[in-house]
């Protein structure tokens, strides 16, 4: 059974989620406020967090950076707000993903599941297969229907971050600070040219990706 932390100040909501989530086999645990939250995550550790943006005493993003200082445990983000600031400042802070009020409840038991097995220690994979290519990790080495797809450094880089991290979001801040380095935050146009060049290689259809995917404003997302 794994257990729920739900951190939402709207009673309503929180107890929606309790009870669905409770009927789907989780084990829940609510808290009304941030510190009510953090409390509640040292004394009983949760395999996962859904996690209100909008809270009374602490912000969401302070929520999140206070749970990383001492555990990964995956965090999925719900949020009201239509501005996509502060989807990607909570994405910065260590979140793993997003669901927008109002949601569904299939939606977002699956984005829980696909964060939990994602989560779930396993031996490391050295190849990942998608479409027509094989990425070899050990061997730095890509092949498209068997032949070798030669990348520079950067875009070999770019994908290995995105392919170890399968149906995750990433926000661009977090991809450029780990391809390109502290001091790149800002150069989203180096990021979109080489998701464009990975496209262009890598896609049956650059112009329709099916495995590189955008979110507007948001980042990207590797889906296998």
């Amino acid at each position: 059974m794994s257990r729920a932390l739900v951190v939402d100040d709207e009673p309503q909501i929180a107890r929606a989620l309790a009870i669905n989530l409770r009927a789907r086999g989780y084990e829940v645990f609510t808290a009304g406020d941030g510190n009510e939250a953090l409390t509640c995550a040292a004394a009983h550790p949760p395999d996962v967090v859904v996690l209100d943006l909008g809270l009374p005493d602490l912000d969401g993003v302070d929520v999140i950076t206070g749970l990383r200082g001492w555990t990964t445990v995956p965090i999925l983000v719900l949020s009201g707000r239509s501005d996509s600031i502060d989807k990607v400042d909570a994405l910065d802070a260590g979140a793993d993903d997003y669901v927008t009020k109002p949601f569904g409840m299939e939606e977002l038991t699956a984005r829980l599941r696909a964060m939990l097995r994602r989560n779930t220690p396993s031996e490391i994979v050295p190849t990942i297969e998608f479409g027509d290519v094989v990425v070899d990790l050990a061997a730095t080495r890509v092949t498209r229907l068997g032949q070798e797809i030669r990348l520079t450094p950067t875009e070999w880089h770019l994908l290995e971050v995105l392919v170890r991290h399968p149906g995750k979001l990433l926000s661009q801040r977090q991809l450029l600070t780990e391809v390109w380095g502290p001091g790149y935050e800002t150069a989203q146009g180096n990021l979109r040219l080489y998701i464009a060049q990975l496209r262009r290689k890598l896609e049956p259809d650059p112009t329709r990706p099916n495995f590189f995917r955008t979110e507007p404003g948001m980042g990207y997302r590797f889906q296998p």
